[in-house]
């Protein structure tokens, strides 16, 4: 199936909502091949894209995005995503053209700078917006067939290339980020944007407009750049699931130096409390809280965290609140909204909900043509 049909058939579709995805195998993964039966779900419910978050240990991005691909028909599949240093660009290449060609033009490439934290005990260098931006031109040169030969921030090349290039094009790559330098770099030299969790619908509103804005600075159409948001949902479920849904994942972002301090800075909300935070008994000495103990141990801490965070930062009650509050963050300005935290399954009725608020045809196509970027 080529891109186009792929694309015609989506369409056809009512049921495919473009603007709403899902993340499948959220958090740590014991049994990836769960990832599968997430993602048949995920179709049914009609999301147009299900994306995985990378574990290097039992979730490597790239076999998960294959099975996905092969398990699935309409479905976007996309990483979301791996991490900067840890794959040589070709890697990365070769993986995102193989995920596109297998899935008939369905995969996207999300890259990010997530492991900063752990690069000293990876042995690679820290990840940079200067190496991203140099990573993702050197990726869509190779797709077009380019000999790299050059040293930048991405590595050193001495005639590095494809020899055979994917026939549905180059995928669309997006960049995973949220303070204001990734932001504008996202707007320049990317084909979309994920935005972290845990953002509210003005701090959305605000990142759209850095993104426009930089496209339009950059000489492209600011509409051509896709905003995806990531919205952290417990649609219709029970209390304790919940907690490890919303609360505990809360906890597992805001405990992390300077990406807990960005996330309050990006909302307007009071430093003070990530202070009191790491001081929780669970989470001192802990390093990346996340990667030390398993999540339902981080529920407790999240007592200090205010009501408003979860209230205005993610999405708890019914489906259709859940929906409504989805909605919120495509009025301001998102193309798209990723559902995070709860599974496929879960999130069944949310889609439907979906499905009954948007008008048709509400949704633009999930991306403009992929690589129209400028990027060196």
């Amino acid at each position: 199936m080529t891109a186009a049909d792929h694309s015609d058939r989506v369409h056809e579709d009512l049921s495919v909502h473009e603007d709403l995805s899902v993340y499948v195998l959220p958090g740590r993964a014991s049994d990836p091949a769960r990832a599968l039966r997430e993602a048949r779900d995920a179709e049914r419910a009609g999301f147009g894209a299900v994306y995985v978050s990378e574990r290097l240990d039992l979730k490597e991005a790239g076999v998960v995005c294959g099975a996905l691909a092969a398990t699935t028909e309409r479905c976007r599949v996309g990483t979301a995503v791996i991490h900067q240093g840890t794959r040589h660009p070709l890697t990365i290449a070769a993986l995102a053209a193989t995920a596109h060609t297998l899935s008939g033009g369905r995969f996207v490439l999300g890259l990010g700078r997530g492991l900063g934290a752990l690069a000293p005990s990876l042995g690679v260098p820290p990840p940079t917006l200067r190496g991203l931006e140099h990573l993702v031109g050197v990726l869509r040169r190779l797709w077009t067939g380019e000999a790299i030969r050059e040293e930048g921030a991405a590595g050193s090349f001495r005639g590095m290339r494809f020899s055979d290039l994917p026939p549905d094009g180059p995928p669309p790559v997006v960049l995973g980020t949220i303070g204001p330098r990734g932001l504008d770099l996202a707007g320049r030299a990317f084909d979309g944007v994920i935005l972290h969790p845990f953002l509210t619908v003005d701090a959305v509103a605000a990142s759209v407009t850095a993104v426009r804005g930089a496209a339009e600075r950059a000489g492209r159409d600011p509409a051509s750049v896709r905003v995806i948001t990531t919205l952290v949902a417990a649609p219709d479920l029970s209390p304790d699931r919940a907690d490890l849904a919303v609360r505990a994942r809360a906890v597992s972002y805001f405990q992390v130096r300077g990406l807990g301090e960005l996330l309050v800075e990006r909302n307007g909300w009071d430093p003070a409390v990530l202070d009191r935070l790491r001081a929780h008994p669970t989470l001192t000495g802990r390093g990346i809280a996340d990667t030390a103990v398993t999540r339902d141990r981080l529920v407790d801490s999240a007592e200090l965290i205010p009501a408003q965070w979860f209230d205005t930062g993610a999405a708890t009650g019914s489906s259709a609140a859940c929906a409504q509050r989805a909605m919120a963050y495509r009025a301001a300005g998102a193309d798209e909204v990723l559902v995070h935290g709860a599974s496929p399954a879960e999130a069944a009725a949310m889609a439907a909900a979906w499905g009954a608020l948007r008008s048709r045809p509400a949704a633009a196509p999930a991306f403009a043509a992929a690589g129209g970027a400028a990027a060196g």
